[in-house]
């Protein structure tokens, strides 16, 4: 099989798990309607299982037309860093030491909010938590945020479209929250060292937008959630079987040495060892680690490695062909078929790209972050976390991207005009 025979497949391939992502409440609905084959079904109605199963379909499928050799060789070259932090850094933030610590310092904060306090939690989680992405990493912010509002906004008697839109701020805050730090968001990680991007200049020039679209989207979601809200059950509760602070302070110890080593597998896998046998040996301060859950979404992003480590063929020359203000709107739109991390790192090996191109490359991969599951990295932890508190317990795609609209529309305006 030629080379272009090969990128032809594999963008076929790329194609059929995209669309396989808008339709996996429709293999839901088939599992009801055939129970025979429900496991099946439901198998392939789980969005985290989507570019994982294609991924093994694109190797088997360069295996038989190149040779297996060489088809593991190409799934051996590609970079799985970023789904293996995300796996341990997942189930290190959702421990229960952790989550107790951020719901008990944020349940303080909204008692002195000029709000409700069901009000003011809410908020915190689609404001201040997506912010402090930008210190803890994105994935770690996504997946405490995601169990902080599960109990309030994500439950069955709110309406679907509130949820919906809830879920688009969620997603676009995180991606863009992550941006007042140069090593927190992936897309921003991708060019920082390429172009010399540090915290400051982040701060300086993406930070302070980010922060006032952020507040924006989550005063938003918070006024349409508001009746809900306040007739939500509280959230994770603080007042059973307090954590002592020495086991809390081993938890975010181990939380921030998986961020530091983030790009150094074998360090933060031996902490993330360690770690599992510190909640063995003081189990009865741990509630059960979602390591199901952090597994699937670390399947997810390994498969979205491998899907679009052969994509560069098709997506590079659109990049590297755009005006600045046209390379804005191509990446915000880019991104909602691709990962934003790998729609920047392809524009880090462009040579001589002016320094506006830059800014609106990194704006327009960050602000369209949270239109689709596969937008942005901490996608589908948020999804794998919050999908129980949708209809048929699925996430429809062309929901979350209606959902997300608004919220994008607001990011993109700050990052344009402010």
């Amino acid at each position: 099989m030629s080379d272009t025979h090969i990128q032809w497949m594999a963008a076929a391939i790329f194609s059929i798990a995209l669309v396989h992502t808008f339709a996996v409440k429709q293999f839901e609905k088939l599992s009801h309607r055939f129970p025979r084959h429900a496991g099946l079904f439901h198998l392939l109605g789980e969005v985290e299982v989507v570019f994982g199963f294609w991924a093994i379909v694109l190797i088997v499928g360069l295996a038989l037309g190149t040779g297996g050799a060489d088809a593991l060789a190409y799934a051996e070259s590609r970079n799985y860093t970023e789904p293996l932090f995300v796996f341990v850094v997942m189930v290190i933030a959702a421990s229960r030491p952790v989550l107790l610590t951020v719901m008990n310092l944020s349940n303080g904060l909204a008692q002195r909010l000029p709000a409700s306090t069901p009000v003011a939690t809410a908020w915190l989680g689609l404001a201040a938590v997506p912010l402090l992405g930008s210190l803890i990493t994105e994935p770690a912010a996504m997946t405490i945020a995601a169990l902080m509002l599960a109990p309030q906004v994500f439950r069955p008697l709110v309406p679907e479209r509130a949820k919906y839109f809830a879920l688009g701020v969620l997603f676009v805050n995180v991606s863009i929250g992550g941006t007042l730090t140069a090593y927190a968001a992936p897309p921003v990680l991708m060019v920082a060292a390429t172009w010399q991007w540090d915290s400051a200049f982040m701060l300086a020039n993406f930070g302070w937008k980010a922060a006032i679209a952020v507040c924006i989207n989550a005063t938003a979601a918070t006024f349409v959630l508001r009746d809900s809200l306040n007739s939500a059950p509280s959230g994770v509760s603080t007042a059973v079987a307090p954590v002592p602070w020495s086991v809390v302070a081993v938890h975010l110890g181990f939380l921030a040495g998986v961020v530091l080593l983030a790009h150094h597998p074998v360090a933060f896998l031996a902490l993330f060892l360690m770690f599992l046998s510190f909640t063995q040996a003081y189990g009865r301060h741990q509630s059960p680690l979602i390591l199901k859950e952090a597994l699937l979404v670390g399947f997810f992003l390994a498969g979205l490695v491998v899907l679009g480590g052969m994509q560069q063929w098709w997506l590079q020359p659109i990049v590297s062909s755009l005006a600045p203000l046209q390379l804005f709107f191509g990446a915000l739109g880019l991104t909602a078929i691709t990962d934003n991390a790998a729609l920047t790192y392809l524009g880090s090996l462009i040579v001589g790209m002016s320094d506006e191109s830059k800014y609106m490359l990194v704006a327009g991969a960050v602000a369209g972050g949270g239109l689709t599951v596969i937008a942005n990295a901490p996608n589908p932890a948020g999804v794998a976390l919050l999908k129980r508190g949708f209809a048929d317990e699925t996430i429809s795609a062309g929901g979350l991207l209606m959902g997300a609209l608004a919220p994008t529309c607001v990011a993109a305006a700050a990052f344009l005009l402010l």
